[in-house]
């Protein structure tokens, strides 16, 4: 009975898998904050890449993590047509084609240095113009690497325009923009820190937004819809339902929401304590985030979750 009158219902289709490619390395790594995830091999990559798409999984968000004798202070290992990143998603086109929706970070924090999503100006704040130059090379080398949707998600003021306009000059004009619209300055990104190899210093406060405001998320999503996103996103997911809410009542764009690395982990570490019940308190964080608004999340567990659905 409550099947028959379910009012939402999580579907395969509705899931994208976030998944890390570490250059230089034959095995995966396990990324300890956050169990059952790892670092993947460009191999290992491939065969996640695959059982998505047996699973049902729509998409797959890649991030890519350098060697950290290739990073330095703008990040040119993500503009490079032979990084990592750029590498994982010719490897993962050349396996799948387009039976799954390939998306890519664009952002600069794997590949700078210093940690931040942008170049620093001599003060050692970020200069967000001189960061959308190089949003603009990322979006072209991406495009060019196979990928079907670029995911900025450094929270610059313009990012969306100035990638569109990038995308567009150079041929790549069916290449969607999944904009990060709404990105809050979390103490739940914890556990990615180690998922990508961060070299953060400091805290990304004057560009991520206050957990505080949720007006402000509105203005935010106004601008990026005004500059041509094809989808928006909120991020985090489970401690703003909230403003995923409003956001999915005030558009008329797909809404994705990423269930994040600190999200994850709570539940995987509340559950090998004993304290909850693993299957059902991922699936219940899904169904709400789902009735929240969302008609895409990110998540880490989408490839075993679809398949449990299917």
């Amino acid at each position: 009975m409550r099947r028959m009158v379910a009012e939402h219902r999580v579907h395969p289709s509705d899931l994208i898998l976030p998944a890390f490619v570490r250059e230089g390395v034959g095995e995966p790594v396990p990324i300890s904050a956050m169990p059952g995830v790892v670092q993947h091999s460009r191999d290992t990559l491939r065969k996640a890449a695959v059982e998505a798409v047996e699973a049902g999984v729509s998409g797959i968000m890649l991030f890519g993590v350098p060697e950290e004798s290739k990073k330095d202070a703008l990040g040119t290992a993500g503009t490079d047509p032979d990084g990592i990143l750029q590498v994982a998603i010719r490897d993962v086109k050349a396996e799948v084609g387009d039976e799954l929706v390939i998306m890519s970070d664009l952002c600069l924090d794997e590949f700078t240095d210093h940690g931040h999503c942008g170049v620093l100006d001599a003060q050692g704040r970020v200069d967000n113009d001189a960061t959308l130059e190089r949003y603009a090379e990322m979006a072209q080398v991406q495009a060019d690497a196979g990928v079907h949707v670029v995911g900025p998600s450094g929270m610059m003021d313009g990012q969306v325009g100035v990638i569109r306009d990038a995308l567009d000059q150079t041929g790549h004009e069916d290449v969607s923009i999944l904009a990060y619209a709404v990105k809050y300055a979390s103490a739940f990104y914890g556990p990615f820190r180690e998922a990508v190899g961060s070299s953060l210093q400091g805290d990304r406060k004057t560009y991520q937004q206050d957990a505080a405001n949720a007006r402000e998320s509105m203005r935010e999503l106004a601008l990026d819809l005004a500059e041509g996103a094809d989808m928006v996103m909120v991020k985090p997911a489970l401690p703003y339902l909230d403003v995923l809410a409003k956001v999915a009542e005030a558009v008329d764009v797909p809404v994705a929401a990423y269930q994040i690395s600190g999200e994850y982990a709570m539940v995987e570490a509340a559950a090998a304590n004993g304290w909850i019940d693993r299957e059902r308190a991922i699936l219940e964080t899904l169904t709400g985030i789902k009735r929240a608004g969302a008609n895409m999340i990110l998540t880490y567990w989408a490839t075993e979750v679809a398949r449990k659905l299917g």
